[in-house]
């Protein structure tokens, strides 16, 4: 048994934050149906590596979803998603605020339809403010959440990240706020709109930047790969040249990790005994450890590492993870028979649960692989479905 095998989701969000929460959903057992345009898709379906023209993105986003090509901007196509709506638990929308009403499908219309929905607005920066109505992306939330400013090296320029960060951190928030709706549902019986910016949840994840802010008029700065809160945290290079990463976020490990590179006596210090302390004496500190690391190979220094129960830990890339028996253990992996490719690989649900496990049933599918099965479950006679495909309103 799945957890979430009675809820039916509509995904007609593009890209990544909303389509990530739908993929949550539909991962422990939620029926979604993704919607797309006919005749442009998601356009997620053409971002990052693919395999004779097939997103391999796409095929982990869109996992455990069936497809409907149907063109909401469409009068006939609105009502496909009144039909829906009238029959589902959660809608996930990232349009811009203001195209919903345009479109006759206004929350509150869709609601007095189903007071049981939980209609999800992912959008750039939520549904009010001077700048709700701009498009709005991952990076843009990366770069007005303080990230970017307090990423890189000290005298560098700010770093954005090379992945959708912000996408996927807001999706996981969404997921998250879904299931906070569909809780409340359970005492109130009724649903209720859900409004998320995706400039929000990253800035959560920063920490208390501004309560340090108004506090002490503090304003975090870059410090490459150390930490502003604890020393020593620092990527180091092994004597046959691989790197690894370590932190001591815990004072007990700062003492073991110090004590282990032959400097017990920097722990004798009184300025040892908090981060703080630590961090204003991080070049001492981070110099002992480089040369103590620097002297031996990798698998010395985490063997002896382990020894003394600090933490450290091989800087990874794919190639490394793919054969990492740690990963392989969780199962963290899972390779699912494709009718396009034959076969992928995609990581696998991101959490195990003992009695309603998650799984990835199928890879995402072509663009209204299943527009005809959702159609007819709406009642669509076969004549009706022609005519929608012949106006252009399904693919």
């Amino acid at each position: 048994m799945t957890s979430l095998a009675d809820l039916r989701v509509i995904d007609a969000a593009t890209l990544f934050a909303g389509p990530s929460a739908a993929m949550m959903l539909g991962d422990f057992g939620a029926d979604v149906i993704k919607i797309e345009h006919p005749r442009r898709g998601d356009p997620s379906r053409g971002h990052g590596a693919s395999v004779d023209g097939v997103g391999l993105w796409w095929k982990s986003l869109s996992r455990n979803k069936r497809a409907a090509a149907i063109d909401l901007s469409h009068p006939e196509g609105q009502e496909i998603l009144r039909r829906l709506a009238a029959r589902s638990d959660v809608l996930v929308e990232n349009f811009r605020p203001g195209t919903l009403e345009r479109w006759n499908l206004d929350p509150k219309d869709l609601l007095e339809l189903n007071p049981r929905l939980i209609v999800a607005r992912m959008t750039g920066f939520g549904q009010s403010g001077p700048m709700a109505r701009r498009p709005g992306f991952g990076t843009l939330a990366e770069a007005m959440s303080g990230f970017a400013a307090m990423t890189g090296e000290p005298e560098g320029p700010p770093t954005l990240p090379p992945l959708a960060l912000a996408d996927g951190i807001a999706g996981l928030a969404m997921s998250y706020a879904i299931m906070v709706a569909l809780h409340a549902r359970e005492r109130t019986g009724r649903g209720q709109v859900v409004d998320m910016a995706i400039i929000e949840p990253i800035l959560g994840l920063l920490g208390p930047q501004m309560s340090a802010y108004k506090a002490l008029g503090a304003v975090p700065r870059r410090t490459g790969n150390r930490s502003s809160s604890n020393a020593p945290r620092n990527t180091y290079r092994t004597r046959d040249g691989r790197w690894l990463a370590v932190s001591t976020s815990a004072q007990a490990v700062a003492e073991r990790v110090v004590t282990l590179v032959g400097r017990s006596d920097l722990v004798e210090q009184p300025w040892f005994s908090s981060g703080a302390g630590r961090v204003a004496h991080v070049d001492e500190l981070d110099e002992a450890v480089a040369i103590w690391i620097a002297a031996r190979d990798a698998d010395e220094v985490i063997a002896r590492f382990e020894e003394a129960q600090a933490a450290v830990a091989p800087i990874y890339d794919v190639r490394d993870i793919a054969r990492d028996p740690q990963y392989a253990a969780l199962g963290t992996f899972v390779e699912l028979p494709d009718e396009e490719l034959g076969a992928v690989t995609m990581q696998n649900v991101l959490f195990r649960l003992s009695d309603t496990p998650g799984e990835v049933r199928w890879p995402g599918r072509p663009l209204g692989h299943d527009t005809d099965e959702v159609l007819e479950e709406l009642a669509y006679g076969a004549e009706g479905i022609a005519g929608l495909r012949e106006q252009g309103v399904i693919a």
